[in-house]
């Protein structure tokens, strides 16, 4: 009898675990959709949730595959971004011009229009307005991964496909009214009238006289169809069977950039994105990772990135050497001696002044000489003079084979070591001035505050790195647990996951808590 009353009393204690199991199970699967809608309409409001680590889903594609959310950056900032859930990767982020700490009050509303607000603030960090008169009813995202407002009267009033951050999808119209930027905004793609090229951009704290540095472009071949003048705005989108097209209209295309998978069959998820070094990749979901498609920038020193402001970079090593040979750590700008100390337009104390000093080098080019402005000058000192007196110059190089004056409109970068026939004449700007010591600044000083910048970025900078190391590892250990779990589509195209059957938020909401 005993034994029968513990088997009882066994079954009854089971019964009730699994009672409360499934009670805890369908709690979180009710959480889980409050926050994951298909659909968000007028009024709508979430509040950001701290306890998410790394993503808060707001709202879900049909598919399953991409998601709304609060995401977190460089482990302390709060940005929101559409995802692509199997890699986590942010194929849309909103970027605001002043970004809330991840720790922040912050919240999600539509009311016509979509905006992101710091409650403590008060503050508007990011909106999205309707393009047209018209407000929208609903905001949805679409199985493309495009974000869409909505109006029942005038259709799509914004979407996030006209507002490209860093990454363009398959599918997507990039045109000229937009732009890719790297996420710090060092380096933009974008889009002329019969070319796409990539460019330097001038620091934001600059005073002016700098120009974006363009140093990579691709021409419209025309071999299909032809780009008329006037014709109507031209456009590149990335195309199913692997190749970035350009347009002028619908139909065959103008240029065709062919991937390594072009015409191979490949169906799958594809992508291009400007990284964070300035180069240009695209990429397809092999349905287990981003499987690397295609790279702009072959060559090391070619990339704006190698060597930087005011080096020379060594061809095919990518060793790179300063323009001034600086000896004492402070880098390729560096102090300028006081004797030859003068301003931008080449006199002392002129109106554009500042630390600039003139440095001159045999046997340097710049790598991206066919995109610069070029004329006939009689003498490496005619070319160098024309340079001095104009205040938007920054260098000019001289070949005496050819007799062509190269000249930059921006601070000297992109230089390889050329033959001994190039004469290079460059105004350097010296650290103290970058340090906003200005002329009256004594020359130590302008040196140590700006090493102690230097070092408290670099610092800043290998924290961050630390933290994205740490969360892309616990990324990968959750997408491997997923995928053994069967929790991800193995084939090549991403779809919802097995397991579910159709979108749930259960797996999602707590693979990326703590």
């Amino acid at each position: 009898m005993e034994a029968v009353m513990a088997r009882i009393h066994l079954v009854l204690v089971l019964c009730v675990a699994a009672a409360a199991l499934m009670a805890s199970f369908c709690a979180a699967a009710g959480e889980g959709a409050a926050a994951t809608a298909q659909e968000l309409r007028r009024g709508f409001s979430v509040t950001h949730d701290q306890s998410y680590s790394q993503f808060q889903p707001v709202l879900a594609d049909p598919t399953g595959a991409f998601a709304l959310g609060f995401l977190r950056v460089n482990g302390t900032m709060l940005d929101l971004a559409v995802l692509h859930l199997p890699s986590a990767f942010p194929l849309w982020r909103a970027i605001p011009d002043r970004p809330a700490p991840w720790s922040a009050p912050a919240s999600l509303t539509f009311d016509g229009g979509l905006a992101l607000t710091d409650r403590a603030a008060n503050k508007v960090l990011w909106s999205a307005a309707a393009a047209s008169a018209s407000a929208g009813d609903r905001v949805v995202l679409l199985s493309t991964s495009n974000l869409q407002i909505q109006s029942t009267s005038a259709g799509v009033v914004w979407q996030s496909f006209d507002y490209p951050s860093d990454t363009i999808v398959q599918g997507q119209n990039f045109t000229s009214a937009a732009a890719l930027f790297t996420l710090d905004r060092r380096f933009a793609m974008r889009l002329g009238s019969n070319y796409f090229a990539l460019y330097i951009e001038p620091p934001p704290t600059s005073s002016g006289g700098v120009a974006a540095a363009m140093y990579f472009k691709r021409t419209a071949l025309e071999a299909k169809a032809q780009i008329v003048a006037g014709g109507g705005p031209t456009y590149a989108r990335v195309e199913p069977d692997g190749f970035l097209a350009m347009y002028q209209k619908e139909g065959p295309p103008a240029d065709v950039l062919s991937f390594d998978t072009f015409n191979r069959g490949v169906r799958a998820l594809r992508r291009m994105t400007l990284e964070p070094n300035g180069n240009l990749r695209a990429y397809y979901w092999d349905g287990t990772r981003w499987a690397l498609d295609y790279t702009a920038i072959t060559e090391t020193c070619e990339l704006p990135t190698t060597c930087g402001a005011y080096s020379v970079c060594a061809q095919p090593s990518g060793g790179c050497e300063c323009l001034a040979n600086a000896t004492d750590g402070s880098g390729c700008a560096a102090a300028a001696p006081a004797s030859v100390r003068g301003s931008l337009c080449g006199t002392t104390g002129g109106e554009v002044g500042g630390l600039y000093w003139a440095v001159r080098r045999q046997g340097v080019e710049p790598v991206n000489k066919e995109l610069l402005g070029s004329e006939h000058a009689a003498s490496a000192t005619d070319c160098e003079a024309r340079c001095e007196r104009n205040c938007s110059c920054w260098g000019a190089v001289y070949s005496n084979g050819t007799g062509y004056c190269y000249l930059l409109d921006y601070p000297a970068q992109l230089l390889v070591v050329g033959d001994e026939r190039k004469l290079g004449y460059f105004k350097v700007r010296s650290l103290e001035e970058a340090a906003g010591r200005g002329r009256s600044g004594g020359g130590a000083g302008g040196v140590k505050a700006a090493l102690l910048t230097i070092g408290v970025a670099a610092v800043v900078g290998a924290a961050a790195f630390g933290a994205y190391r740490v969360w892309d590892r616990r990324r990968r250990t959750a997408a491997d647990a997923r995928r053994q779990l069967g929790a991800v589509d193995d084939g090549l195209s991403p779809g919802p996951y097995k397991n579910l059957g159709s979108f749930s938020s259960v797996e999602l909401t707590n693979s990326f808590r703590r």
